[in-house]
């Protein structure tokens, strides 16, 4: 080698040092870096550019067929992970940057224990970290002299508490959550390349939400209302969030209506009520003026509206969704949840008691089932079915006031739901979860439903205003376990910090990465929409199936029990008297008579009003529907396992009463999973006649009868004349009995039923079959008493005790 190579070779390797340590401009060509880093990084960065000299998807992205099947993006492999760096610099680790990130990784998507703060024997600090001398006093100018601006302790904490509070949900903002786990049955995969149902036993972590529609975050849990039933399942393809309700209808058929709905449901506008509660005039005059409401108001003013506890109570997807599989075939699907426990619910006495008592009710409930180990559990099931089968159907399956009845279209159980976990923070978990109608995930797509169209935007929007801005994603209750790769960057929240400069796709300058799934991996619409034929334009109108209004309302009310009935007639006709407007009362009469001429004249009698004519039908003459009674439609269908677990039952005791009888019920009832607490006429000791020690720890006065699921009462006349004295245990009795639910009398205590008036046998003069008189002896029977939950053979209207 020459001496002036040698001097070219020198200078060329100072050249591409010197360059690359610029970053306004560069060399017109690479030298090898000679082992400087950043140059090697230059070096390398060209030859990973260079590996990509145009984008050999670009073809690929025209044309029908290749539109069902796109290919995976182009990528090259870099020689190190220099070229992909934000800065050199990443090797200086400290204990807040930590080091270099860990190749393909997102940690913001990490378990939540990397955020978990426990603050067992540590200082007090700012949000700075700052250790706090003293959190009692303001820093002032003297003892009794002006506060000082400078207390930045004080700002800092004032502050936060000002802005503690985030924009609570316009709808579903009352709710209380949990997190639990979904194991398949079986693969589905011949149906959907769905994650969690790929095989049998496959785990999925899931975490809940239970709401009530109408009320404001500090409403009651017992409203007669609509309950969310909203499941995000952190799958390993991504997060999907089945959004429903516990009712598999709804009001309305469009997405244009809902703003509508939602304005005629709150509060009225001029005076701010009622609150959480339709009973008023708004909400009737808009659904009177609304015949495809009719079906999703039979539900509503069902039983179904006031739930014994979320444990159970059923939830529906709603809307009719498609299952693809990994052949980028579809078949139509509605989601089922079915309660293990049963499905129960509350009647309307009881449920405006328990609204005064504890408006905390079911979030109490949910909160102590889970702590104490009775995990609430749910069936998945799906009806799944063709575009053929739909199109022969008498109504639309794109209508979501429409269900698919099951004597069409079996519930086939396709996997379990379990919740095992309380939140460990009310605000961080269940307040900032954001579900989203929007997240679907491969193997899960949507219909044409005009009400979920909107439902897709809707949900994503609001979550951007409420949670302040796109990155409300990044917040540990909603970020997923499956790694989040993309070109998104910024906006207000911004947590995760990405390496390297690169934002944009398809880039030769990372490699190509993060690069598009393609067809095999990636999230593909389905391509068919049930008639979505080129030749029809755009057009603001619904199909004609939709103009059937009634049919299924007629369904449902026919499907009922006698009780179920009585209690749809009831709750027409206690909202129906809170409307001030008689001609709203009267049209709301006359949209029920193409629904049952019986609820109709049940409800006008009940209202003091003649029966008036029938509305007019969009649809004069329906077709003929497949079916006239689904009894899976009643309560009573599903009785639940026969379990008693999480059901509270009272014990009353006083001082003179037989204490081991006593122990001995609780004892049964405990082993059974029951929650039996010894109720006395004040908390503490009891003195039994029989010297066994018994510790009330709830009061006839801070636990009213109407927050227990059964009753017993006890033996020894002593104790019984304490009780029978305190008019609190008369209406603990009265209560129980009202609300037809089970009740133990052992032999003494049947002079509290006298003095209770509570008459021993049903009015036709048959046994009650939820009264249980005896001692040890009945304890099996009253258990099974318990399981059926209510005994509604006693019931009267109006109530005789």
């Amino acid at each position: 080698m020459t001496k002036d190579s040698k001097s070219t070779g020198a200078r060329n390797a100072a050249a591409d040092k010197a360059a690359a340590r610029n970053t306004d401009s560069g060399p017109s060509a690479m030298g090898s870096g000679d082992g400087d880093a950043l140059a090697v990084q230059a070096v390398e960065t060209n030859a990973l550019a260079a590996g990509c000299p145009y984008n050999p998807n670009k073809a690929g992205e025209h044309g029908f067929d290749n539109g069902l099947a796109p290919a995976p993006g182009a990528t090259t492999e870099p020689a190190s992970r220099l070229p992909t760096a934000s800065t050199l610099s990443e090797g200086n680790a400290s204990d807040k940057t930590g080091g270099v990130a860990p190749e393909g990784v997102n940690a913001t998507i990490a378990p939540l224990d990397r955020v978990r703060v426990d603050s067992s024997g540590q200082v007090l600090t700012t949000n700075q970290g700052v250790p706090i001398a003293d959190n009692q006093n303001s820093l002032k100018y003297g003892v009794r002299g002006p506060a000082l601006l400078e207390d930045f302790i004080l700002r800092e904490k004032i502050t936060h508490f000002d802005h503690e509070r985030i924009p609570e949900r316009i709808v579903h903002a009352r709710g209380s959550g949990a997190h639990g786990f979904f194991e398949a049955y079986e693969s589905l995969s011949d149906l959907t390349r769905a994650a969690p149902f790929q095989e049998a036993g496959k785990i999925t972590p899931v975490f809940v939400r239970f709401s009530t529609v109408a009320g404001e975050r500090g409403s009651k849990d017992t409203a007669r209302d609509v309950r969310g039933f909203a499941v995000k399942f952190y799958s390993d393809e991504g997060n999907w969030d089945l959004v429903g309700n516990n009712m598999p209808v709804f009001f309305i058929q469009d997405a244009m209506k809902f703003p509508d709905l939602v304005h005629a449901v709150k509060p009225e506008p001029h005076h701010q009520m009622p609150q959480a509660a339709s009973a008023h005039d708004t909400f009737w005059d808009f659904v009177s003026l609304m015949p495809e409401s009719t079906h999703m108001l039979m539900w509503q003013m069902s039983d179904r509206a006031i739930p014994r506890s979320y444990a159970t109570m059923q939830g529906f997807g709603v809307h009719t969704f498609r299952f693809v599989n990994a052949a980028g075939e579809s078949v139509f699907v509605k989601f089922h949840w079915n309660p293990k426990a049963g499905t129960h619910s509350l009647v309307w006495d009881e449920a405006v008691k328990i609204s005064g008592a504890d408006p905390d009710y079911h979030r109490r409930d949910l909160w102590e089932r889970i702590e104490a180990g009775a995990y609430p559990e749910y069936e998945l099931g799906v009806q799944v079915f063709t575009e053929e089968q739909a199109e022969q159907f008498s109504f639309d399956i794109l209508d979501a006031t429409k269900i698919v009845p099951e004597e069409l279209i079996p519930v086939r159980p396709i996997g379990r739901m379990v919740l095992n976990r309380n939140p460990d923070n009310f605000f961080a978990e269940t307040e900032q979860v954001a579900f989203c109608a929007a997240h679907v995930i491969p193997g899960i797509d949507f219909s044409n439903d005009p009400l979920l169209a909107g439902r897709i935007h809707s949900y994503v929007d609001t979550q951007i205003s409420r949670l302040g801005g796109p990155n409300f994603h990044e917040i540990p209750i909603n970020a997923p376990v499956a790694p989040v790769h993309n070109n998104q960057r910024d906006g207000m929240h911004r947590q995760a910090i990405h390496r390297g400069r690169v934002s944009y796709e398809p880039n030769s300058l990372a490699g190509g990465c993060p690069f598009q799934a393609g067809a095999a991996q990636g999230f593909v619409s389905v391509p068919a929409r049930i008639e979505a034929k080129e030749a029809q334009g755009k057009v603001r109108a619904k199909p004609e199936k939709f103009a059937d209004h009634y049919t299924q309302a007629t369904l449902f009310f026919e499907s009922q029990t006698a009780v179920e009935q009585a209690h749809i007639a009831a709750g027409f006709r206690f909202e129906l008297s809170k409307v001030t407007v008689p001609a709203i009362r009267e049209r709301m009469v006359a949209s029920l008579r193409n629904a049952s001429e019986e609820l109709a004249a049940q409800v006008a009698a009940g209202l003091g009003m003649e029966l008036p004519d029938p509305m007019p039908r969009a649809l004069p003459k329906p077709p003929a529907p497949e079916v006239d009674k689904s009894p899976a439609l009643s309560l009573f269908a599903r009785p639940g396992d026969g379990s008693i677990m999480g059901r509270k039952i009272a014990i009353l005791v006083a001082d003179g009463i037989e204490g081991a009888s006593a122990v001995a019920l609780q004892e049964a009832l405990v082993a059974q999973g029951a929650v039996a607490r010894f109720v006395a006429p004040r908390i503490g000791a009891v003195k039994t006649a029989d010297k066994v020690a018994i510790d009330a720890d709830a009061s006839l006065e801070n636990e009213p009868g109407f927050l227990f699921d059964a009753l017993a009462l006890p033996d020894g006349e002593a104790g019984v004349q304490t009780l029978g004295a305190d008019g609190h245990s008369l209406e603990f009795i009265k209560d129980h009995y009202r609300h037809c639910k089970a009740i133990l009398v052992m032999p003494a205590s049947t002079a509290l039923m006298q003095k209770a008036q509570v008459p021993p046998t049903l009015p036709s003069g048959e046994d009650d079959p939820g009264l249980f008189v005896g001692g040890a002896e009945q304890f099996d029977a009253f258990i099974a008493g318990i399981a059926k939950h209510r005994h509604p053979e006693r019931e009267t209207d109006p109530p005789a005790v």
